[in-house]
């Protein structure tokens, strides 16, 4: 899969507002500040498709982007950051509700996760959420150029063991600084023929 176009479509926080041609959709989620909006841009080769944000649990939206002028990738909000008020967080739990439950286009979620730390309780749930709702989940392990190989196979093991991932359930390991992992994870998204790019077990 090579992407060639890509462009900013609509951010919505309601179903009425999500495109209506019926192109499938990939989706992204994770904590805030995992590096979701990196990672898209990575992906599309475009440095400021999406806004990277200082600011951890700033975006609030669910965000359509056009790719290849025949389906979406799609960025939804970031969870887990502590300082988002209760009533900010059952708004967040309420769109993504909405999301899930009702889009038939979604083919696939990747659910981002640092890769330098054990996933957390809310990493556990939207894995838990993502499976609820049907879907097939591809987990991507962050900032992968931060640790080295040996470090690397330990960290995928208990991100592995902490979801409790199924054995075709694969990690992707993944860094948008150094750009690896980008063409393994287009792959997997896309069922195209692929590999991890380091062995697990």
């Amino acid at each position: 899969m090579e992407i060639k176009q890509s462009e900013f479509i609509i951010s919505a926080v309601k179903p009425a507002q999500y495109p209506d041609d019926n192109r499938v959709e990939y989706a992204f989620v994770g904590r805030s500040n995992v590096g979701k909006s990196s990672l898209i841009n990575t992906l599309t080769n475009r440095r400021k498709l999406v806004k990277v944000s200082g600011t951890p649990g700033k975006t609030r939206l669910i965000n359509f982007f056009l790719i290849n002028n025949s389906f979406y990738f799609v960025d939804l909000p970031g969870y887990g950051y502590a300082k988002v008020s209760k009533t900010e967080q059952a708004k967040w739990g309420k769109m993504m509700e909405d999301y899930l439950v009702r889009r038939p286009q979604l083919q696939k979620v990747a659910l981002l996760v640092d890769v330098r730390h054990k996933p957390t309780k809310d990493d556990i749930l939207m894995y838990e959420w993502i499976k609820h709702f049907g879907y097939e989940v591809v987990i991507v392990a962050t900032k992968k150029d931060k640790l080295n190989r040996a470090e690397l196979v330990k960290n995928n093991k208990l991100i592995r063991e902490t979801l409790a991932l199924q054995d075709n359930e694969e990690i992707i390991n993944i860094s948008s600084l150094k750009k690896i992992g980008v063409e393994e994870l287009l792959a997997n998204m896309f069922d195209e023929s692929s590999e991890g790019d380091i062995p697990l077990t």
